[in-house]
Formats: C-alpha cells, structure tokens, sequence
C-alpha cells in the first residue's frame, strides 16, 4: 500500500501532458475543491478526476477482486465509490465535472478519449 500513490500518478500524468500538448493550462490537485479534483480548469469551469479502474470499481475488465485479502480491500474501494458520489456538491457549485478511467488513458483509447474530454470541455466555453 505505501508504493499507491494519491497524486502524479501515471494516467494523471498522461492526461495533463495530452491537455497541455493541446494549449490547456489548469491546476493540479486543488484541496480548496471537494474531493481534491485532479485537473482544475478555471477558464472552462471544469475539474476532471482520473480513477484508477480497481481503486474506484470500474465496470471494465480491469476490476476484479482480489481474492487475496477480501476484507481489507472490499471496504476500502465501496468507500472509494461511495466518496466519489461527492462530486455533485461540485456540480451544485457551477463546476462541469468529467471523469476519467484509467483504461481510457491506455494508448489504443488515449486518442479518442482524450478528443472526446477536450469536446466536452470546450462546449463550455462556446
């Protein structure tokens, strides 16, 4: 467990090199925010968080229990996502919020997810 890191991880890093590629400059890890959202883009409105698809028990191939100390991860990831459901005090305070998966950021996805991200963020903005 001390080798998991909660911040620069690498599907963060992935992203923000992609967004900053593409001319985006944001915040990092921002704590004044609930739930200390990855990716911050004031200019936009946007905070974009990047979960990992064991950690926060995404629907893809990439979660399946482990079958090796059950009771210690089981409650640690339904308490991941049931934190995660905090995002809407976020939406209640004017920001747009996109998450990313950690299999999105795998390179045969990376493009199309990455465009489909830039998409959504620049709505805002027309």
């Amino acid at each position: 467990m001390s080798h998991i890191r909660s911040i620069n991880t690498k599907p963060e890093e992935i992203a923000r090199k992609y967004l900053f590629s593409k001319g985006f400059r944001y915040r990092k890890n921002v704590r004044d925010l609930s739930g200390s959202p990855d990716i911050v883009l004031p200019k936009y409105g946007t905070v974009i968080f990047i979960n990992g698809c064991f950690l926060h028990k995404h629907n893809c191939s990439r979660f399946v229990w482990h079958s090796t100390n059950r009771e210690y991860w089981e409650p640690k990831i339904l308490k991941n996502v049931e934190r995660d459901q905090n995002k809407k005090i976020l939406i209640e305070l004017g920001w747009r919020v996109i998450v990313i998966w950690e299999c999105q950021l795998k390179k045969k996805n990376l493009e199309l997810a990455m465009d489909a991200t830039i998409s959504e963020i620049t709505s805002v903005a027309e």
